[in-house]
This record gives C-alpha cells, sequence and structure tokens, in this order.
C-alpha cells in the first residue's frame, strides 16, 4: 500500500471516530467528558495532519505529515489511558488538562459546541460497548493509526 493511502485511511479514521463520537452522543444520549472531548480535537488533528501529508505531495511532506498525525496519534494514546486509569475514577473532572485544552487554549467548546463541549463528568461518561470501555476503543484505535503512521514515516520515499 502507498504511503497515500496509509494517509488517507487514518485520515478517514480518524473523521469516522468523531462521527461515531457524535452519533453516541445524539442518537444514544452518551455525553463526553472532558478527556473524550480532547480525544476528539486529537482525531481531528491527525485528519488534518494526515490532509497535509496528502496535499503537500513530496517525500517531505508525506513525512511531516505522518510525524505530526504520530505524536498526534500517541498524545491521543496517553489521553485514552489517562482517561481510563485516573479520570474515569473521579467525580469531577472540571479544570483538567483536558479542559483547559478544550475551552480556555482552543475555546472549542464555544465555537462548536454541539462537537466539542464536555457535557458529563467522567465518571459519568465511563460507559462500555461490547463490554468494553469507550475510553479503551479510543486507544485501540490510536495505536493503530501511530502503527499505520510509522509504516508511512519509515516507508516514506522508498521506491
Amino acid at each position: 500500500m502507498k504511503a497515500a493511502q496509509w494517509l488517507a485511511g487514518v485520515a478517514f479514521a480518524g473523521l469516522a471516530a468523531v462521527a461515531a463520537a457524535l452519533v453516541s452522543q445524539y442518537r444514544f444520549d452518551i455525553q463526553p467528558c472532558p478527556w473524550c472531548v480532547l480525544q476528539r480535537v486529537i482525531y481531528v488533528a491527525i485528519a488534518l495532519a494526515c490532509l497535509l501529508g496528502l496535499v503537500w505531495r513530496s517525500t517531505w511532506g508525506r513525512r511531516i505529515g505522518a510525524g505530526l498525525g504520530l505524536l498526534l496519534a500517541l498524545g491521543g494514546a496517553a489521553a485514552a489511558l489517562w482517561q481510563h486509569f485516573v479520570a474515569a475514577a473521579s467525580a469531577s473532572c472540571n479544570l483538567t488538562l483536558a479542559d483547559k485544552i478544550v475551552s480556555r487554549w482552543l475555546h472549542l467548546d464555544t465555537a462548536l459546541p454541539s462537537v466539542f463541549e464536555a457535557r458529563a463528568s467522567c465518571a459519568d461518561a465511563a460507559v462500555n460497548l461490547l463490554g468494553v470501555p469507550y475510553d479503551v476503543w479510543s486507544l485501540a484505535l490510536f495505536v493503530l493509526m501511530a502503527l499505520a503512521l510509522w509504516r508511512v514515516l519509515s516507508t516514506a520515499g522508498r521506491r
């Protein structure tokens, strides 16, 4: 598979993850906590990094897009792990790092509240899908994205 296909696949997966989260929120009333919302932001940022790699049609463009995406995927995995092991056990996750990034620094909760506004505590948002916590599903997707982007980085420029 070519680097462009990997980048397009990862971008699609990130946007599909956000779409699935929105379906969960609006169809099944599973409201997001600040760490859930931060992961949405990271998925969108990964998609944008991959699109950068697709638009910048050179070896360096692919590497930069994949490298940014890889760093973001690792950050997303860290956020999912934090949510699972720390935040989900907390009754309140107000004013955490996730809250600060989304609300204070990026102002996404006011710019696009239907997508990026936290509406539940971390303990309330700890729900399962097919017996597996949402944050573990998210972690798995971030890891798969990181592996795909690592492949792009390691093969970009080879013939």
